[in-house]
């Protein structure tokens, strides 16, 4: 029997900041571990924020997994710690990470010993960020991507509309407005 945690989901948030003109070596073993975490048991998708050529010098990868434990599998496993051996010369700072379950890791505080909200209040925020979003990027995008000559059909529209909201929640909207509610929120 699973606990509640165990079936949410995890992400781990792991940030590397790369020597300057190590990029490419970097860039390489991204190509080599990503096979590895891919083929993780309950790996479900990972994404990889690079740096900004000139402003920023930090690489942000979030891994999500199905359960805690299967994260937890990968994070430990002895693959992923020879790679992590293996790109450690090429760090301005050691491996960085933080796990969070299911949806925590829009709601994490600058203060780290701050537990995440309660889900109910999780939902309500999270409910009222994306309303408006799909609700007006909708408008704002499908008309670019007729413009742009990309094919009517309602699974790619659908792709790119979420992806873009998404972006947006995580970088853009969930930041801001968690310190904007913060006090009710972390009550």
């Amino acid at each position: 029997m699973h606990s509640p945690m165990e079936k949410d989901g995890a992400a781990v948030v792991i940030s590397h900041q790369v020597m300057e003109g190590k990029y490419q070596e970097y860039e390489d073993w991204l190509n080599e571990i990503g096979p590895l975490c891919r083929s993780a048991v309950g790996h479900l998708d990972w994404h990889i924020i690079r740096p900004i050529t000139g402003l920023t010098y930090l690489y942000t990868i979030i891994v999500r997994f199905d359960t805690i434990d299967h994260l937890k599998l990968w994070i430990e496993s002895p693959a992923r710690k020879r790679l992590i051996e293996k790109i450690r010369p090429v760090l301005v700072t050691d491996d960085n990470y933080h796990i969070k379950t299911g949806l925590d890791f829009l709601f994490t505080p600058e203060n780290d010993k701050v537990k995440p909200p309660v889900r109910w209040k999780q939902f309500l925020v999270t409910w009222s960020a994306i309303y408006p979003l799909t609700t007006i990027i909708p408008l704002i995008l499908v008309p670019v991507l007729r413009f742009l000559k990309v094919p009517h059909i309602r699974f790619i529209d659908s792709f790119f509309v979420s992806g873009v909201i998404v972006l947006l929640m995580v970088y853009l909207v969930m930041p801001r407005y968690t310190k904007w509610i913060r006090k009710w929120l972390y009550k």
